[in-house]
């Protein structure tokens, strides 16, 4: 990923605002960012939460955003009525595949178990090489703290490679994040797939 090519970022959030209003301005700086670079939101769908939060925020500044929600989601009547464009897709599956397609980046910021469910799953994906994207973590207010110290856990104790733990990008300002994003290039041979096509490559 060349620098200046990203065009839409998947931010990954809470359904809930959080306990502190911190939360709600690091969404709403993300959104301003985001604009700022002339950047859309690709997102969950939802009007409630944090994820509400950047999305209005979005479309408040002038950018585009784009929801991605399962059938199910929209019955119950969380689904944003005001975006650039909402996608109903049949399933959570299809849900993260589609917002993975739409997007040439990711970011989580905080939020709950779906959040990191999704931010793993796409770090996961990346260490794998199914995608050669740049995946950054917004922590603002070091609310991701103690998540980064159990990652260099993994590594300490042997379960995760330094360069992959490494493409997990953080930062605790959305402007700095998203410039990291931006000058983010996968390296060879850091993926699974790829060092195993280098091999193949080998007398």
């Amino acid at each position: 990923m060349n620098k200046n090519k990203i065009k839409s970022l998947c931010v990954y959030c809470g359904s809930a605002v959080g306990a502190s209003p911190i939360y709600t301005e690091a969404a709403q700086s993300l959104a301003q960012t985001l604009v700022e670079n002339n950047i859309a939101l690709v997102y969950g769908g939802g009007h409630v939460g944090l994820m509400g939060k950047i999305a209005d925020a979005v479309l408040a500044a002038g950018g585009k955003v784009t929801g991605v929600i399962p059938q199910a989601l929209m019955v119950s009547e969380v689904s944003h009525e005001h975006l650039t464009e909402l996608i109903v897709v049949k399933d959570m599956h299809e849900r993260k595949a589609m917002m993975a397609e739409l997007s040439d980046g990711f970011i989580a910021m905080p939020g709950g178990i779906g959040t990191l469910e999704e931010l793993f799953e796409t770090l996961t994906w990346a260490q794998l090489g199914f995608h050669e994207k740049p995946v950054g973590l917004f922590n603002p207010a070091g609310f991701f703290d103690g998540l980064i110290d159990f990652i260099a856990h993994l590594v300490q104790q042997g379960f995760l490679k330094p360069e992959h733990a490494a493409l997990l990008i953080t930062d605790t300002h959305a402007a700095s994040l998203v410039q990291k994003l931006q000058q983010f290039d996968m390296q060879p041979g850091v993926s699974w797939l790829s060092r195993q096509a280098a091999r193949t490559l080998v007398p």
